[in-house]
């Protein structure tokens, strides 16, 4: 289909776009990379009649670590996160992340910031972000908002952000001592959605008791959402066989998938058991100082 009639405008500046975004609110779309809200035009489930083209404001793609947080701009192609080596080698679940987005032509166009203002529980890194705790740093007519990850995602296919503000950075805290993350995803071929795929990030003490854990849900939930109760039950454990195990059931339990063509909602909580049980014993190799 050809999408609706619609007006187009580059910003050049955050506060152009502030400005824009408060002129037209709720009929206006930003354009970052567009590879969820071109499609989406082009069907016609969305229709805005505004178009801002923020390609134009410099200044928002970057990767660097910063106050002990890993700081990266939203505009900050998902590519430039594969060939990161800080990312790859300092926050490997992000790399393991960025790498199974799609496939290479839309990770050359795609941003982080879009994938993540986008709010679909099927993408990838609403997961890892709620795994690493990260921070989401929004800009409006007031200066930069803060909002946690725990909070971004209030319902279905919609983010905390304000019709006038635009997401400009994440910040996730750097990894301690004997901590370690994992993402693995399941998905029927390359470049598709996930069927289902687990992302943890946890930190063990000197005697292998988990201290901290995170365990973030892909497309098994309506909203992108969090594993609370198999992170309660990981935490002041020794981590064993036996507790990952039982800690994958739980996380299964909390998952509330639905059945389509991608498999029955039976199917997908017993791949949530078996994508978290991998992805929490990856974790804790890495916590353990592994490279698995």
């Amino acid at each position: 289909m050809i999408p609706a009639s619609f007006e187009y405008v580059v910003a050049h500046s955050l506060d152009e776009t502030v400005g824009l975004l408060a002129k037209h609110g709720s009929d206006a779309k930003i354009l970052s990379g567009g590879m969820s809200l071109i499609p989406a035009m082009k069907l016609r489930l969305a229709q805005p009649a505004f178009i801002i083209d923020v390609n134009g404001v410099s200044g928002l793609a970057y990767i660097r670590e910063e106050h002990g947080e890993l700081r990266i701009g939203a505009m900050t192609r998902e590519s430039a996160l594969e060939r990161s080596s800080l990312v790859k080698h300092g926050y490997p679940i992000l790399f393991e992340t960025a790498r199974v987005i799609a496939d290479p032509l839309v990770r050359n166009r795609a941003t982080i910031g879009g994938n993540l203002a986008h709010a679909d529980p099927a993408n990838d890194h609403p997961a890892t972000m709620l795994a690493l705790g990260a921070t989401i740093v929004a800009h409006g007519p007031n200066g930069d908002r803060l909002i946690p990850i725990d909070e971004f995602f209030p319902s279905f296919f919609a983010s905390a952000l304000e019709p006038d503000e635009i997401l400009t950075e994440i910040r996730i805290p750097a990894p301690g001592v004997r901590n370690g993350g994992a993402y693995i995803k399941f998905e029927r071929k390359v470049g598709d959605y996930a069927i289902a795929a687990v992302a943890v990030n946890l930190t063990l003490d000197a005697h292998d008791t988990c201290i901290a854990a995170r365990i973030g849900l892909t497309n098994v939930t309506d909203v992108p959402a969090r594993a609370t109760r198999a992170e309660a039950f990981l935490v002041g454990r020794r981590i064993t066989d036996q507790a990952i195990a039982d800690a994958s059931r739980l996380a299964a339990h909390e998952s509330d998938p639905k059945s389509d063509l991608r498999g029955s909602a039976e199917y997908k909580r017993d791949l949530v058991r078996v994508l978290a049980g991998r992805a929490i014993g990856r974790a804790v190799s890495r916590a353990r100082g592994g490279s698995h």
